[in-house]
């Protein structure tokens, strides 16, 4: 396991980024639950959410493809499609005037990297059943 360890870090990093973005805005926007109607906390509120939702499973999936022991460059690949997934989505959702093209690339880039792990570990799967 030497690939997705690096990229771990980033992803957590990323969340405490995203974490303190809310707390900047509750305090400057004096929320302190909800959004209360304001669309800049309410957007802060999804991206962070999202994330939350998205990328721990996905990075589950990863680490049962690494530990499948499938070539480093799948893993690799997977571990920057999630990133520039998130990046473009949390990019997107977080502009006023959002531009969907940024948040559809990072649901595109999420699904993915969901969609391409688990086939992987479906086929290595059954692989192993049926050797």
């Amino acid at each position: 396991m030497r690939i997705l360890p690096p990229y771990a870090p980033l992803f957590a990093l990323f969340f405490v980024v995203l974490s303190l973005r809310i707390v900047r805005l509750r305090r400057g926007l004096r929320i302190a639950l909800g959004n209360k109607g304001n669309e800049t906390m309410l957007r802060a509120i999804r991206v962070h959410s999202n994330f939350a939702e998205y990328v721990p499973f996905s990075l589950l999936l990863i680490f049962l493809v690494e530990a499948q022991g499938a070539y480093p460059l799948l893993v690799h690949g997977l571990c920057l499609c999630l990133l520039a997934g998130r990046l473009s989505h949390a990019f997107g959702m977080s502009q006023s005037s959002e531009n969907f093209r940024y948040r559809v690339f990072g649901m595109a880039m999420t699904f993915t990297t969901l969609i391409t792990s688990a086939v992987y570990l479906l086929l290595t799967s059954a692989r192993s059943l049926l050797a």
